[in-house]
């Protein structure tokens, strides 16, 4: 048997640690329970305004991590999903009738990496 050293080792280990943080990142992306989409029900209604969603959550001890616009909807990121019911359960009694406020699969922390749904309209 031939004993791996030198190069060759430093390579299978460092293969070994790519592994484990694509593992860890790829965790990360999936989970999504801490985010909230609030949408309009009415077709000519507008989106509450963020700055007043980030005083309502945080004057109730809810820490929001940021509030994000996105196409036809408000996108609020939270700490844990504990965090993301709580201010779920807010919004749902302090908004008007109108809003639909869920828990978002569509967006994560990592907006950055959104890919459209099959049904989306497609640009090109």
């Amino acid at each position: 048997m031939m004993k791996v050293s030198g190069c060759f080792g430093l390579m299978k280990r460092s293969r070994l640690g790519l592994l484990a943080v694509a593992v860890l990142v790829s965790l990360t992306l999936c989970r999504d329970d801490n985010t909230l989409q609030i949408t309009v029900a009415r077709e000519r209604g507008s989106l509450p305004d963020g700055f007043f969603l980030y005083q309502l959550l945080e004057d109730r001890g809810i820490r929001v991590k940021s509030i994000t616009p996105a196409k036809d909807s408000m996108i609020i990121h939270l700490d844990t999903p504990e965090q993301a019911q709580a201010a779920q359960l807010v919004l749902q009694s302090h908004l008007p009738e109108g809003y639909a406020i869920l828990k978002s699969r569509r967006y994560s922390a990592w907006q950055w990496l959104y890919r459209p749904a099959a049904d989306e309209e497609r640009l090109g």
